[in-house]
């Protein structure tokens, strides 16, 4: 049975990202972080490497278009812009949750235009991990996943969101048991992701004993959730309510940092707040096998493809010249031996 709000509240998601300040007033964390400048490389920039394989593919730079829209018509224009940018440039692609198209088959066209328009980029189906406890299983999750033929499929984590939603869905209790049938049955990978308030080091092993194969650690310091659902609030003292929690959550850096120092191992994401090629150079000297922009590029695809296209150049120049000015040529080479903490 169709959710005749499923879509809408997508439309309202799209439309307060764009027209409004929803920023978390915490920062991501990487700002407590240098590189370590190599004054004699002994490298030329034309050099430096920036293609990795993950999931058998081969990506030409490790950008994640971090999952933003879909499930309304005008969600699609912006999904077929986004997978246009991921074909390009050879990056990876999430698309926002599936559940609407899920309920409403109608609104496929608006996801399957991201396989029609990236037919060799990595892109990562998405679903609302908590509607494994409503009524969701194997067949849904294989529906998103077939609705784009895509790679990988994210299962994202939101109970901070779905507390403040007014139709929100807060049934989290033995969830983490489902997480694992779908990661044992799903003939594909199995990605678990916040929405902007970060992944622990105690969720993270949960998630990990579950058999996900990457972790996305999606930290506070981009847009707050918290803030979307505040401007969807009709009754003031609930909005006021609802702002308390603008500086929840654990910054982006702080995740990665710490997950990696237990799980050494583990195959991170690092999404929330980043803003540019630097961010990202800085999560993958920390450890992220990708970096995950979202807002910047909504915001970007919303001037048209010539701006987008234009940022997705100039991120990718800046983590070019992050490996050059540390000397390093692959991203096997770029780790942690080219950054330091700020004392």
């Amino acid at each position: 049975m169709m959710d005749t709000h499923t879509a809408s509240r997508k439309d309202d998601h799209l439309r307060i990202n764009l027209e409004n300040e929803v920023k978390s007033a915490l920062t991501n964390g990487f700002e407590a972080y240098r590189f370590l400048h190599q004054a004699l490389p002994e490298i030329d920039l034309e050099e430096v490497d920036t293609s990795l394989t993950l999931f058998g593919k081969r990506l030409r730079a490790p950008l994640l278009i971090s999952s933003m829209t879909g499930g309304t018509q005008k969600a699609a224009h912006f999904n077929q812009l986004l997978a246009r940018a991921a074909q390009e440039f050879g990056l990876a692609m999430g698309v926002g949750s599936q559940r609407a198209a899920i309920e409403d088959p109608s609104l496929e066209d608006t996801f399957r235009i991201a396989r029609q328009e990236a037919p060799d980029a990595l892109l990562f189906a998405n679903l609302g991990a908590v509607q494994l406890n409503m009524r969701y299983g194997i067949s849904e999750c294989q529906r998103a996943v077939d609705m784009l033929a895509a790679d990988a499929l994210i299962l994202h984590l939101n109970p901070l969101q779905e507390a403040l939603q007014p139709e929100g869905d807060t049934k989290f209790r033995g969830l983490l048991r489902r997480i694992e049938e779908i990661c044992t049955k799903l003939h594909v990978p199995v990605i678990s992701k916040e929405v902007g308030w970060g992944i622990g080091v105690t969720a993270a092993q949960q998630l990990l004993d579950a058999g996900v194969a990457a972790i996305d650690v999606a930290g506070a310091g981009g847009t707050s959730w918290s803030q979307v659902e505040m401007y969807r609030q009709r009754d003031p003292q609930r909005a006021q309510m609802i702002l308390h929690f603008q500086d929840w959550g654990i910054p982006t850096a702080q995740c990665l940092v710490e997950i990696k120092q237990k799980f050494p191992n583990a195959c991170l994401f690092a999404s929330g707040g980043l803003q540019n090629g630097i961010d990202m150079a800085k999560s993958l000297a920390l450890g992220a096998t990708l970096g995950g922009i979202a807002g910047p590029l909504l915001r970007a695809a919303n001037e048209g493809y010539d701006q987008l296209s234009k940022l997705i150049s100039l991120i990718l120049e800046e983590l070019r010249i992050c490996m050059f000015a540390t000397g390093k040529k692959t991203l096997t080479e770029f780790d942690k031996s080219v950054i330091a903490q700020v004392q």
